[in-house]
Protein backbone atom coordinates (compact mmCIF):
# COMPACT_ATOMS: atom_id res chain seq x y z
CA UNK A 1 0.00 0.00 0.00
CA UNK A 2 1.43 3.46 -0.38
CA UNK A 3 2.61 5.25 2.01
CA UNK A 4 2.98 2.42 4.69
CA UNK A 5 5.77 1.01 5.75
CA UNK A 6 6.70 -2.62 6.22
CA UNK A 7 9.34 -5.14 7.54
CA UNK A 8 8.50 -7.71 5.65
CA UNK A 9 11.33 -10.05 4.57
CA UNK A 10 12.96 -8.95 1.54
CA UNK A 11 15.24 -12.18 0.57
CA UNK A 12 16.06 -14.83 2.69
CA UNK A 13 19.33 -13.03 3.70
CA UNK A 14 18.41 -9.44 4.36
CA UNK A 15 15.37 -8.19 6.32
CA UNK A 16 14.19 -4.69 5.38
CA UNK A 17 17.90 -4.28 3.72
CA UNK A 18 19.80 -5.57 7.17
CA UNK A 19 21.41 -8.61 6.86
CA UNK A 20 19.94 -11.09 9.24
CA UNK A 21 23.52 -12.50 10.10
CA UNK A 22 24.72 -9.26 11.30
CA UNK A 23 25.87 -9.12 14.49
CA UNK A 24 24.59 -5.80 15.59
CA UNK A 25 20.88 -7.03 14.40
CA UNK A 26 21.05 -9.98 16.51
CA UNK A 27 22.27 -8.40 19.47
CA UNK A 28 19.52 -6.44 19.61
CA UNK A 29 17.25 -9.20 19.90
CA UNK A 30 19.89 -10.62 22.92
CA UNK A 31 19.63 -7.12 24.11
CA UNK A 32 15.97 -7.35 24.95
CA UNK A 33 15.52 -10.83 25.80
CA UNK A 34 18.11 -10.53 28.41
CA UNK A 35 15.90 -7.84 29.60
CA UNK A 36 13.00 -10.86 30.39
CA UNK A 37 12.48 -11.18 33.68
CA UNK A 38 12.25 -15.01 35.19
CA UNK A 39 8.36 -15.86 35.29
CA UNK A 40 7.74 -13.25 32.71
CA UNK A 41 7.56 -13.61 29.01
CA UNK A 42 7.03 -12.01 25.40
CA UNK A 43 5.80 -13.61 22.32
CA UNK A 44 8.11 -12.95 18.62
CA UNK A 45 5.94 -10.55 17.36
CA UNK A 46 5.91 -8.43 20.36
CA UNK A 47 9.79 -8.37 20.12
CA UNK A 48 9.87 -7.35 16.85
CA UNK A 49 7.41 -4.72 17.41
CA UNK A 50 9.55 -3.35 20.48
CA UNK A 51 12.84 -2.79 18.09
CA UNK A 52 11.07 -1.14 15.23
CA UNK A 53 11.78 -1.45 11.61
CA UNK A 54 14.02 -4.10 10.59
CA UNK A 55 12.08 -6.70 12.66
CA UNK A 56 9.20 -9.36 11.90
CA UNK A 57 8.54 -12.48 14.59
CA UNK A 58 9.81 -14.93 11.60
CA UNK A 59 13.01 -13.14 11.75
CA UNK A 60 12.83 -12.79 15.55
CA UNK A 61 12.06 -16.44 16.14
CA UNK A 62 15.27 -17.40 13.46
CA UNK A 63 17.63 -15.38 16.29
CA UNK A 64 16.40 -16.96 18.80
CA UNK A 65 16.96 -20.16 17.25
CA UNK A 66 20.45 -19.20 16.52
CA UNK A 67 21.22 -17.94 20.26
CA UNK A 68 24.91 -18.33 20.90
CA UNK A 69 26.09 -20.54 23.88
CA UNK A 70 29.09 -17.95 24.94
CA UNK A 71 28.36 -17.39 28.46
CA UNK A 72 25.78 -14.93 28.43
CA UNK A 73 23.05 -17.20 28.87
CA UNK A 74 20.49 -15.32 27.05
CA UNK A 75 16.69 -16.77 28.40
CA UNK A 76 15.50 -17.96 24.75
CA UNK A 77 12.81 -19.72 26.67
CA UNK A 78 11.28 -16.39 27.90
CA UNK A 79 10.41 -16.12 24.15
CA UNK A 80 6.93 -17.76 22.95
CA UNK A 81 4.67 -17.53 20.12
CA UNK A 82 1.30 -15.81 19.48
CA UNK A 83 -0.75 -18.12 21.02
CA UNK A 84 1.37 -18.55 24.47
CA UNK A 85 2.78 -21.59 22.84
CA UNK A 86 6.81 -22.94 23.04
CA UNK A 87 7.69 -23.46 19.55
CA UNK A 88 11.16 -25.75 19.95
CA UNK A 89 8.97 -28.73 17.77
CA UNK A 90 12.13 -30.02 15.59
CA UNK A 91 14.59 -28.17 16.99
CA UNK A 92 17.38 -30.32 17.97
CA UNK A 93 16.38 -30.05 21.97
CA UNK A 94 13.60 -32.22 23.99
CA UNK A 95 10.14 -30.94 22.61
CA UNK A 96 8.93 -30.05 26.10
CA UNK A 97 12.24 -28.00 27.67
CA UNK A 98 11.13 -24.30 26.61
CA UNK A 99 7.72 -25.62 28.48
CA UNK A 100 9.27 -26.91 31.50
CA UNK A 101 11.62 -24.13 32.23
CA UNK A 102 9.10 -21.97 31.73
CA UNK A 103 7.39 -24.03 34.34
CA UNK A 104 10.34 -23.14 36.57
CA UNK A 105 9.51 -19.79 36.53
CA UNK A 106 6.33 -19.96 37.74
CA UNK A 107 4.58 -20.01 34.26
CA UNK A 108 1.56 -22.38 34.37
CA UNK A 109 0.93 -24.63 30.91
CA UNK A 110 -2.83 -25.80 30.18
CA UNK A 111 -3.20 -29.41 28.62
CA UNK A 112 -2.36 -28.00 25.31
CA UNK A 113 0.11 -26.33 26.28
CA UNK A 114 -0.82 -22.98 26.10
CA UNK A 115 0.06 -20.31 28.77
CA UNK A 116 -2.26 -17.22 29.46
CA UNK A 117 0.22 -14.51 27.87
CA UNK A 118 -1.74 -11.86 29.08
CA UNK A 119 -1.08 -12.98 33.16
CA UNK A 120 2.91 -13.09 32.13
CA UNK A 121 3.27 -10.89 29.29
CA UNK A 122 6.94 -8.50 29.98
CA UNK A 123 6.77 -5.07 28.21
CA UNK A 124 9.52 -2.84 28.26
CA UNK A 125 8.45 0.23 30.51
CA UNK A 126 9.56 2.54 28.19
CA UNK A 127 7.60 0.62 25.27
CA UNK A 128 4.93 0.62 27.46
CA UNK A 129 4.78 5.08 28.15
CA UNK A 130 5.15 5.12 24.16
CA UNK A 131 2.21 2.66 24.07
CA UNK A 132 0.02 4.15 26.18
CA UNK A 133 1.02 7.70 24.39
CA UNK A 134 -0.19 6.14 21.44
CA UNK A 135 -2.17 3.75 22.10
CA UNK A 136 -4.60 4.96 24.99
CA UNK A 137 -6.40 1.73 25.27
CA UNK A 138 -3.25 0.26 26.46
CA UNK A 139 -3.98 -3.10 24.13
CA UNK A 140 0.18 -4.02 23.33
CA UNK A 141 -1.67 -7.34 22.09
CA UNK A 142 -3.73 -7.91 18.85
CA UNK A 143 -6.95 -9.85 19.31
CA UNK A 144 -6.25 -13.26 19.44
CA UNK A 145 -2.36 -12.92 20.51
CA UNK A 146 -3.32 -14.55 24.09
CA UNK A 147 -5.90 -17.19 23.17
CA UNK A 148 -6.55 -19.59 25.84
CA UNK A 149 -8.82 -22.31 25.27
Amino acid sequence: MPGKTSSKIISDKSIAGRPKDEPAYRDRVYDLVLRIPPGRLMNYGLVARVLGAGYDARAIGNVMFATPKDGRNIPWHRVVNSQGKCSTAGLTMPPDLQQRLLEAEGIAFNEKGRCRIEKYLWIPPEYSEKADRDNPSGDYLPAGDYLFD
